[in-house]
């Protein structure tokens, strides 16, 4: 953790499903959405929003209008085409698939990639104004009789949020758009197994989540219900990690699903101490891995593959660990940022860094790694000119998370409540929370580090922190993880955000940690 900075907040501005119609983003088309129960879930079909196609000889026509979609070579042409999805607010995902239906019979491959930008109308899409797009996530070869090809996106779409697709062929196909009088466009089907409700808007509304049960998590260890509790504990004192966390589980009644170690340039992790607390399957935990790999070094030359040695032996150790765990690059990166020019330590030298050490990674064969991008969520930073060429792309970011904290002493810096962590955000800008959906819709949200603190010595009750977590939680859907982080003092010695400075403080925490939405089970 590091000295957080920031207040500000802005009301979440969020889609609203009831009955079978949403209210979707600003200048998103209207979508239909059909919905099919079955036992325990809600299967869904949801229209395109919008839909067009992109001329690579004429940049600047637009295609919106039409009654087709194309995509592939014709001649020294080159056709993409572009779809566009609004999940309602509120929904959470287990399964999702995207169907296109060909005019004609199809021929060649077609791949669809994720488009990194979703601000992009059907009016106003040309191939002078393309988005980009990320690397590509599906590929089918259909057969000529087919008449629906259908990509699987449960990799991809995670719960509610815009989602947008480029559709690419190694031949010319033409598919059906929504303007077609066929209603055989673009075609978004999902599993829910919650129930899809209009989020809670407001301070004080004192309700929680709807806790599920038997839950799970998947592959990229995003649970299927409710949320997962994790801690790190003993920063800044000589308590090995692993002691710290067990003493802070029994304190707070509740085992860390979730356990958080921090780590530097060419340490060894994780260490034996570390995959010792994930193998005791009385009590199951998952790693939350920190790595500077920079340090020694900086993001530009990693970058460049200066370190390359250093991420192979990483990827080796992963590999041979063999489970499912979070990996934070460089976690907080905007207090690290040097806004000079060569200096290395650029925001976009950060995104290089990033991108070049994940998709290293990938091609070294580790699959069991889940990335998360963590941030400070400072309103300061998030003002400053090179706060968007922080993020590395969601092709790239398996999760979004943020470390930050709230005081409990009124009138000293940051006092407020839990949601006052989410919701900090520059002047006439969104809050942190509202602008990490927008940016990576559907990806899942972490509290990678959060707690309520109080200047050494002046301990203050942290109650009414803790007791707005669960209602605070039951606004904001795509958070899936809360990890506290303990200590009786911080880096600068003078903040104690430990759960136990007082009683009541204790008290409060433990009624939180025994809530039933924490349950989830590794998978």
């Amino acid at each position: 953790m590091r000295r957080a900075k920031l207040p500000k907040h802005l009301t979440a501005l969020t889609a609203v499903f009831a009955g079978a119609t949403a209210a979707l983003a600003p200048g998103a088309a209207a979508q239909a959405v059909t919905i099919k129960k079955t036992k325990g879930t809600k299967e869904m079909s949801l229209q395109a929003g919008d839909d067009s196609y992109t001329s690579s000889s004429r940049a600047t026509a637009g295609f919106g209008a039409d009654d087709k979609l194309v995509a592939g070579p014709s001649g020294k042409d080159v056709k993409t085409s572009y779809v566009k999805f609004t999940i309602p607010a509120g929904t959470d995902v287990t399964d999702a698939k995207l169907f296109l239906h060909p005019l004609g019979k199809p021929t060649g491959t077609i791949t669809i990639a994720r488009v990194l930008d979703n601000s992009w109308t059907e009016t106003k899409l040309t191939a002078a104004t393309a988005p980009k797009t990320g690397l590509a996530i599906a590929s089918v070869t259909p057969g000529a009789g087919d008449t629906r090809i259908g990509f699987d996106l449960a990799a991809e779409v995670y719960g509610a949020g815009t989602y947008s697709f480029a559709v690419t062929g190694t031949s010319t196909v033409k598919f059906q758009s929504s303007e077609n009088a066929a209603k055989g466009g673009p075609e978004l089907t999902f599993t829910t197994t919650a129930e899809v409700a209009a989020p809670v808007t407001g301070a004080g509304s004192g309700k929680a989540p709807k806790a599920g049960t038997n839950c799970v998590t998947d592959a990229k260890l995003i649970p299927n219900c409710n949320i997962l509790w994790g801690g790190a504990a003993g920063g800044f004192t000589a308590t090995p990690r692993d002691i710290a966390l067990k003493d802070w589980e029994k304190a707070s009644g509740r085992t860390a699903s979730i356990f958080h170690q921090y780590h530097k340039g060419d340490e060894a992790f994780p260490t034996k101490a570390e995959i010792a607390m994930t193998q005791d399957p009385a009590k199951p935990r998952v790693l939350l891995e920190n790595w500077k790999i920079a340090y020694g070094s900086n993001w530009a030359k990693v970058a460049k593959g200066e370190q390359d040695a250093r991420i192979d032996a990483f990827a080796k150790r992963a590999k041979a660990y063999g489970k499912k765990f979070f990996l934070v690059l460089n976690h907080e990166p905007e207090n690290d940022v040097i806004a000079k020019a060569g200096s290395g330590w650029e925001a976009k030298d950060f995104a290089a860094m990033y991108r070049h050490t994940i998709l290293r990674l990938r091609a070294q064969g580790v699959t069991n790694v889940v990335n998360v991008m963590a941030y400070m969520g400072n309103e300061k930073w998030m003002a400053q000119s090179w706060w968007k060429d922080l993020y590395p792309g969601n092709d790239v970011v398996d999760w979004v998370g943020l470390d930050s904290y709230v005081s409990v002493e009124k009138g000293y810096y940051h006092f407020g409540d839990f949601g006052d962590i989410l919701d900090r955000g520059p002047k006439g800008g969104p809050g942190f929370y509202d602008w990490a959906v927008a940016k990576a819709p559907g990806k899942p949200f972490m509290l990678a580090e959060w707690g309520g603190y109080h200047r050494v010595g002046k301990n203050t009750d942290k109650s009414a922190v803790y007791n707005d977590v669960l209602s605070e939680l039951a606004k904001r859907p795509a958070i899936k993880a809360i990890v506290h982080f303990d200590t009786k003092h911080d880096d600068q010695g003078d903040r104690d955000i430990s759960i136990d400075s007082t009683p009541a403080s204790l008290a409060a925490f433990k009624k939180l940690a025994a809530n039933p939405v924490f349950n989830v089970k590794i998978g």
